[in-house]
Parts: C-alpha cells; sequence; structure tokens
C-alpha cells in the first residue's frame, strides 16, 4: 500500500483498514472466479487501486452524489472510490453476472454501504446519475451513447456533472467523433510511477 498511501497520506484509520483488506479479498475471489490477471495482482495497489483514484484527482464527489461505473469488471474504479467517499452512493453496473457477484462480495466483507451491485447493461437501468466513471470498456463514442440518457446536468462535485473516463493512448481522433468537448488530464501529473505514463482521464460535462 505504500504508492497508495505516499499519495493520499489523510486517509482515515477506517479508509486505511478497508484498502488493506482489499488486496486479500480480491486474491481470494480471483482464485475463483478470474477478474484480475495474475500479473496485475502482483501489482494491485499500483494499476487498480491507485488508477481507479486518479478520478479523484480530478473531481472530488460531493455528498450525495450519484456515480454509475459503467462496466465495472470486479469493481473498479468504483469500489476504491466508494472507499475514498463513503458519503457518495455508486451503482457499478456489468452485464457479467460472475463479475457482479464480486463486486457485491467484497463490498460486503469492507463494509461498504454505498456500493450496489447491479447485473445489466447500463441502458436498461430506470436511475439517474451524477457521473459516470468507467475504465476502458469501450470506444468513447459508444461509451456517450449508453451514459448520456442516464446523466443530469448540474454540479455534485468540483466539475460539473458528467463522465469520467479512464483511458490510455492516442486519444484525439476517437474523442472528436464523440462531437462532445473533452478534457484531458494527464495521470502521471498526479502520480510519478512509470505505469502512469500514458494513462489519462478523460472528462465532458453534460
Amino acid at each position: 500500500m505504500e504508492e497508495l498511501l505516499k499519495y493520499f497520506p489523510e486517509l482515515t484509520d477506517l479508509q486505511r483498514e478497508r484498502f488493506a483488506a482489499m488486496q486479500g479479498l480480491y486474491s481470494e475471489w480471483n482464485s475463483r472466479i478470474n477478474v484480475i490477471s495474475r500479473k496485475d495482482m502482483d501489482n494491485f495497489y499500483l494499476h487498480h487501486v491507485l488508477h481507479s483514484l486518479a478520478i479523484a484527482r480530478v473531481c472530488r464527489f460531493d455528498r450525495g452524489a450519484r456515480v454509475v461505473d459503467v462496466g465495472c469488471g470486479g469493481g473498479f474504479p468504483s469500489v476504491p472510490l466508494a472507499v475514498l467517499f463513503p458519503d457518495v452512493r455508486f451503482t457499478a453496473v456489468d452485464s457479467i453476472g460472475k463479475k457482479i457477484t464480486v463486486v457485491k462480495e467484497v463490498s460486503r466483507a469492507l463494509g461498504l454501504t454505498n456500493v450496489e451491485a447491479v447485473n445489466a447493461r447500463v441502458e436498461q437501468l430506470p436511475a439517474r446519475f451524477d457521473y459516470a466513471v468507467s475504465r476502458a470498456v469501450t470506444d468513447m463514442r459508444t461509451f456517450v451513447g449508453w451514459v448520456w440518457p442516464r446523466l443530469e446536468k448540474g454540479s455534485c462535485g468540483s466539475l460539473p456533472n458528467g463522465i469520467l473516463y479512464l483511458k490510455g493512448g492516442d486519444l484525439a481522433e476517437e474523442l472528436a467523433l464523440t462531437g462532445r468537448r473533452w478534457r484531458i488530464f494527464d495521470i502521471s501529473e498526479f502520480f510519478g510511477e512509470e505505469f502512469f505514463a500514458s494513462k489519462r482521464v478523460v472528462y465532458t460535462s453534460r
């Protein structure tokens, strides 16, 4: 957890306990349901937890904000963000049921009451949200089409409501196809490890 504590020294004792327990829980569940590669498990806090928390360096969610994690897989970025923002409501959505099982069980074991894990496609959800987050689940044009009707205008954080997406590589052409204006945040400006050299958070407001 050294990388995590280096960048988030203000964590409460409870948050530290939850983050410390996270790797063991994911290791246990990963042995039954493969949601994280074995190589990535060796770099769990860097590749998954800290990467997820890059979103928090871009936007601080207000108390009561509603955040949907689309294509959440095993719960990234929603589970680490839920530990960091205990007063924010997270809905983790994935169409693959076994991945949702992992999110539910890890959240339960961590005592997270602000995470709801749903086995569905985001287009099927009746709920509305303030922010959509995700980590490289599809191309940006498709993603915008999925989530745009689910997002409400407003400002429930340090940025107006919208999309916060973890993405790598050359994004200019892909983002242009969405017809939206985007802000691109280089994660390397927040975290110094080589892993983050080409990784970004892209944001557009609703």
